[in-house]
């Protein structure tokens, strides 16, 4: 009778172990899943803010200075927009986990030899209220131009490099916004040398 009695304590007090040790372990099995899934859902954001400058990027690079140079400068106007349309095809194509309202700004400017901002135009979100490019009207209004478009140098001789950065704030989707704020600035930028013209 007394090795029975023995023998039951024994399991009631190695089923309170594993009640002790799982209530020890299992907060921390918990954010380690959550910061897992957390840092996925960050890289994917960050990917696509990366192919959205990228491609920003290279139609500036491609557009220079409007394509018919100076003195005229027909069509520098157009090379701004067209720089933000490629931008917000990215960021708004089916897929992108991008909200756009959560897009602070977008940078094109004149880079230096280390990637800094030379000369900086700034595009801020405003819903619909853009220029209309190929006719989508674009949620960015220009807010500052210190580059202008005419006086971009893509000769053949110490080109200027163009440069994109896209400035934007995720919003955390699991509990760590309870312990680290509601959201994480992230910024991504691209630069490119301006494609020569004849």
């Amino acid at each position: 009778m007394s090795g029975r009695i023995v023998r039951r304590w024994r399991e009631a007090k190695e089923r309170g172990q594993s009640l002790v040790e799982l209530g020890l372990i299992l907060p921390l099995l918990v954010i380690i899943v959550l910061g897992t899934l957390e840092f996925g859902l960050v890289f994917d954001h960050h990917l696509t803010l990366e192919y959205a400058t990228r491609e920003g990027a290279r139609a500036g690079a491609a557009l220079a200075h409007g394509g018919s140079g100076p003195p005229g400068c027909q069509g520098a106007s157009e090379v701004d927009p067209r720089i933000v349309a490629a931008v917000q095809r990215v960021l708004t194509s089916p897929g992108s986990p991008i909200k756009l309202d959560e897009v602070d700004e977008i940078h094109i400017y004149n880079s230096g030899p280390d990637g800094e901002e030379l000369a900086t135009n700034i595009w801020r979100y405003s819903a619909g209220m853009g220029p209309t490019v190929d006719g989508t009207p674009l949620n960015f209004v220009q807010f500052s131009v210190a580059w202008g478009a005419c006086s971009r140098n893509n000769g053949a001789v110490n080109p200027q490099s163009i440069g994109v950065s896209v400035n934007y704030t995720y919003n955390y989707a699991t509990p760590f916004r309870f312990f680290f704020g509601t959201g994480l600035d992230m910024t991504d930028r691209t630069v490119m040398q301006l494609n020569p013209t004849n």
